[in-house]
């Protein structure tokens, strides 16, 4: 059963767990209803946003040194760059609208083949062209990152971010670390006003 999370919660993924060597990392949103008939929810939140404008998300993980930096390009994992070098890091592609159930991009990890010079994981979801489309994360609900075992397909971890991020562009999740040979994941929920991945890796840099 999946350990749901709120801000600023830690948890050890592979203490007790020595068999965990694959997850997936699930990260999903909706865009605001707006004007949706027999839609409770909908009503109860009051709708807005943009005029129901299309949100293209997209989700990322940084891949961080001991001193938290990221050291080389290949060390930012995206739409545009899907596989990390070693091979331990695969991002599922680019979902365009949000819509639907579930999750809305994955990311694979095979903890076994991450690179000992690899010490956090970061997980961003940004928005493609926020400024240009004058789009933030108030146009966003029901956003959440979960962690999965590849293996056993069991749910690990639940955190839903539920606070009002209206006026940011990205938006930091989560982030799994490693302390000795065990792997911790922290929920994040933190807004950030950079927008676009290059600018938050420039924040890393």
């Amino acid at each position: 059963m999946a350990i749901n999370l709120v801000k600023g919660q830690k948890i050890d993924l592979t203490k007790g767990r020595s068999s965990l060597s694959s997850i997936m990392v699930g990260l999903g949103w909706d865009p605001v209803a707006t004007k949706k008939s027999g839609g409770f929810i909908s009503n109860l939140l009051g709708g807005g946003g943009g005029g129901g404008a299309d949100v293209d998300c997209d989700a990322s993980v940084l891949l961080l040194d001991e001193n938290g930096k990221l050291t080389a390009k290949e060390n930012l994992i995206y739409f545009g760059n899907k596989k990390s070098k070693d091979g331990s890091v695969v991002h599922s592609g680019d979902n365009l609208t949000g819509e639907g159930d579930g999750d809305d991009e994955m990311i694979n990890i095979d903890l076994k083949r991450i690179s000992p010079s690899v010490h956090r994981l970061v997980f961003v979801v940004n928005i493609y062209n926020a400024q240009k489309k004058k789009q933030d994360f108030g146009m966003i609900e029901n956003a959440f990152i979960r962690l999965v075992d590849n293996q056993s397909k069991e749910e690990l971890v639940h955190y839903n971010l539920t606070e009002n991020y209206a006026g940011k562009m990205s938006l930091i999740t989560g982030e799994l670390y490693r302390q000795g040979t065990d792997w911790k994941f922290s929920a994040i929920g933190e807004g950030a006003s950079e927008p676009d991945i290059g600018s938050i890796a420039n924040k890393y840099s």
